[in-house]
């Protein structure tokens, strides 16, 4: 795999210094970045009426992922 190829999965220096320095559509940009992650993360098993496991988000847990995530990125120094 080329190194161009590889890096199209990877946040731009010039996004993650503007999201350390608290930017909101860079903040933004980062979570969409993650979005998946933080979804398979959050996915948990519920039980419906019939007690018939399904897979699901738990979007408590993904929010709170990504509020921690946010934290993260306004006090992560990128200089």
């Amino acid at each position: 795999m080329s190194n161009k190829k590889r890096n199209n999965h990877l946040l731009s220096y010039p996004v993650i210094v503007l999201a350390s320095g608290g930017d909101v559509d860079a903040i933004n940009t980062v979570l969409k970045h993650y979005e998946g992650y933080i979804a398979a993360l959050s996915m948990r098993t519920f039980y419906d009426e019939g007690g018939n496991p399904y897979l699901c988000v738990d979007d408590v847990l993904r929010r709170r992922l990504e509020t921690k995530l946010i934290t993260k990125i306004l006090t992560f120094n990128a200089a």
